[in-house]
């Protein structure tokens, strides 16, 4: 899943994004609404934790935008005030989830993946494939009942494939949706995460190379 974080406190902005690799999440982080902006044009996101009180261009802009171009992203808004009406304010305005300060980072971690799951094909909290159970929510693999400890863009990359239920997904989707904007595009960092996965769910092998187009399960 690839995130991105809009909040002009940094140091929260920081933790928040920090947070979420760990659970696997490929984020991208910016400090104002024009730098979001910027970035919506350019990369796809499955969800945007958007502060609503922001700097240059206001949340509010940031969100309209999103509605305007017809994005699926998901918009969860952040805000100082836990008004019942600034919560509907912000939901008419196109944002998907509303999440007042201070916040556990638990429930907007649940949030977050709770949307994440809106921007495609409705699928179940937990997946299974090929004797694979996957668990986003505790970050839990298992094969036939055995468990495997996974390196977080081990999961991450995973995740991606058992959602693609089958279909093929391509070495680019997997830099996208599993790592940050800052990953060189010409790095073999998917080939080796996917090695290193196949080794680890060990025999036989359920994640197929097809040449020239990606990996699927």
């Amino acid at each position: 899943m690839r995130v991105l974080v809009v909040e002009d406190e940094q140091l929260l902005a920081d933790a928040v994004a920090t947070g979420l690799r760990r659970e696997a999440m490929a984020v991208d982080v910016v400090y104002d609404g024009a730098a979001a902006q910027e970035r919506i044009d350019v990369n796809d996101y499955d969800v945007v934790v958007l502060d609503r009180d922001l700097p240059v261009v206001h949340g509010d802009d940031v969100c309209r935008r999103i509605v305007q171009l017809g994005l699926p992203t998901r918009v969860l808004m952040l805000t100082a005030s836990g008004d019942v009406s600034d919560r509907v304010e912000g939901l008419e305005l196109g944002a998907d989830d509303y999440l007042p300060k201070p916040f556990a980072f638990s429930e907007l971690t649940a949030r977050v993946r709770a949307l994440g799951r809106r921007t495609t094909t409705a699928l179940p909290p937990v997946l299974e494939r090929a004797g694979i159970r996957l668990d986003p929510g505790r970050r839990e693999v298992f094969r036939d009942g055995r468990e495997i400890q996974l390196a977080p863009k081990e999961f991450a990359v995973l995740e991606v494939l058992m959602r693609g239920e089958g279909t093929v997904v391509s070495a680019e989707q997997l830099l996208e949706k599993a790592w940050d904007e800052n990953t060189d595009p010409f790095t073999n960092v998917v080939r080796v995460t996917v090695m290193t996965l196949r080794r680890k769910l060990g025999e036989p092998p359920v994640i197929v190379t097809v040449p020239g187009a990606g990996y699927r399960i």
